[in-house]
């Protein structure tokens, strides 16, 4: 019998971590902003070098050694053929040369110049312009080529790609916990892109992102699929991003892991320049940036289709701007699940009441969560969740020909998740594993297409409310107004008694307060400050 390897300690680091720990002694004075696409780039680097040397003793193996310069034989098996210039041990071999930063950068440029498929994802000429330390740049990318082509894992080995899209994962996660609010605008805590996963179930279709980051979203969709034993290949993505920086990171993300995206031809606003004009997504995932202001100008996008029915969204706050936006994406049986601040349930500044109203007479509205404070890296204030959908009669869910929803029609499910949720830092905390299939399955009931049991409404937690209601609550779409108050277990003891208790207690609190005030002003008097 094989023996079983040793539990590891609670406190010893996983290979991330340690990983990390040592970029980050390496960073010196380099703002973390700037770092991210350094250390992030190497990686990238590393990972595309060891699939290419892989690939190329595959095919000297296979006897076909005279090929492995050829491009197709590298593309074909989707892995990016690298120039002598540009793969990884020539960077590692001349780590130490005072050229070294022009030399990864020629690196990426090269790669990049290749590859039709990175267009415009690597940094420009990034490691020259910001002049790092060459002896720090030289120990990182010492600690970068620890990075093993196999780690074991619980239950074996982990293949490359697992191995970095964890790192690349992990460092993202932290490069945003460390830039604070600016982290935000590339990176959604995973908790929350799992749950907006778990909740619309992306299996088929076409899947979007209008505002992406670093592509998380994606991320998680493909690990949703491929995690309930479905096929990514049955899935399309498209995004857009309009930070260049920020673009760059989605593109690499998505490569490390072979995902195929069409994020646009560069990096764009996704009101002004909308690169997918014809696209009707069957899923919708999204972190818009929080109510963003002046996203455009008093006279302009006031004609624009996508408000189509609706009062144009105000100026000073993009919100349901992106709302409309990914309600005209979405396609007649699709649903969208998005994260926005927790005053757009409610806000009735400029029009966006009139909006709301409209969104929810039109019966759009699927279901709505409270989340739990201080999930983001942007903001300490809870946000909340968004899903609407097109159809709530639609008889057949996307991807699954074997399963209908039930009719829920002029209804909408009320989730009221605040209290969910552990601390993992003194000022961040997380959804649990646990939290998030409590929520995901309660949404799956209500929709008929949990295997585990029927929908019922909590107190405190879950409400299914009407039009009606919705209406009588003034179009305010806040869980709280419909769950009401959790339920008080009864302790079994009578109501008399307890109050005799209480009551007791209550007099021999006071008397209590009499003698210390007593004591306090003995004090004072002794002290020259008596009555």
């Amino acid at each position: 019998m094989a023996r079983k390897p040793a539990a590891k300690s609670s406190k010893q680091k996983s290979f991330e971590q340690t990983l990390w720990d040592t970029a980050d002694k390496l960073r010196g004075s380099v703002e973390s902003s700037e770092y991210k696409h350094v250390v992030l780039s190497l990686i990238f680097l590393k990972f595309i070098s060891d699939k290419f040397e892989q690939r190329k003793r595959e095919l000297i193996a296979e006897g076909q050694g005279d090929y492995v310069d050829m491009v197709e034989f590298y593309t074909m098996k989707n892995v990016f053929y690298l120039p002598a210039e540009s793969r990884w041990d020539y960077i590692a071999q001349n780590a130490k040369q005072d050229d070294i930063a022009i030399k990864i950068d020629t690196a990426l440029f090269t790669v990049e110049k290749n590859n039709k498929a990175l267009k415009g994802a690597l940094p420009d000429n990034y490691f020259s312009r910001l002049g790092l330390d060459g002896s720090k740049l030289a120990a990182l990318i010492d600690s970068i080529n620890n990075i093993d082509t196999v780690v074991e894992q619980e239950g074996g080995a982990a293949s490359e790609t697992d191995i970095v899209g964890r790192v690349y994962e992990y460092f993202l996660g932290n490069f945003a916990a460390t830039e604070g609010k600016g982290g935000g605008e590339f990176y959604t805590p995973k908790c929350v892109v799992n749950l907006l996963a778990e909740m619309i179930e992306p299996y088929h279709g076409k899947i979007y992102d209008p505002c992406c980051g670093s592509g998380g979203m994606f991320v998680q969709s493909v690990k949703f699929v491929e995690n309930h034993q479905g096929n990514k290949k049955d899935i399309s993505i498209y995004g857009q991003e309009q930070t260049s920086t920020t673009y760059k990171l989605a593109k690499m993300n998505l490569a490390i892991r072979g995902i195929t995206a069409n994020l646009g031809e560069v990096p764009a606003d996704t009101f002004f320049k909308d690169q997918h004009p014809d696209l009707k997504a069957d899923f919708i995932m999204a972190n818009p940036p929080f109510n963003l202001k002046e996203w455009r100008g008093p006279d302009e996008l006031t004609d624009d289709p996508r408000w189509a029915g609706y009062e144009v969204p105000p100026t000073g706050n993009a919100n349901y701007g992106w709302i409309l936006h990914m309600i005209s994406k979405l396609s007649e049986n699709g649903v969208a699940g998005f994260v926005l601040a927790n005053g757009s349930m409610s806000t009735n500044t400029k029009g966006e009441g009139e909006i709301r109203k409209k969104i929810i007479e039109n019966d759009l509205v699927d279901c709505m969560i409270a989340l739990p404070g201080q999930l983001f890296y942007t903001t300490q204030i809870p946000v909340c969740l968004w899903f609407i959908t097109k159809n709530k009669k639609a008889e057949v869910i996307p991807g699954h020909s074997d399963s209908n929803h039930r009719n829920r029609e002029g209804e909408t499910l009320f989730i009221d998740a605040r209290n969910m949720g552990s601390m993992i830092s003194r000022i961040h905390k997380e959804l649990t594993v646990d939290d998030i299939a409590e929520i995901a399955r309660t949404y799956h009931a209500w929709r008929g297409e949990a295997k585990d049991g029927d929908y019922q409404d909590i107190p405190g937690f879950c409400k299914v409310a009407t039009l009606d209601d919705i209406a009588a609550n003034d179009y305010v779409l806040t869980p709280g107004r419909y769950v009401g108050a959790a339920e008080v277990e009864d302790d079994g003891e009578l109501f008399e008694e307890k109050m005799r208790d209480l009551t007791q207690t209550l007099y021999r609190q006071m008397a209590e307060a009499e003698q210390l005030d007593s004591v306090i002003k003995q004090k004072l008097a002794g002290l020259g400050y008596g009555e």
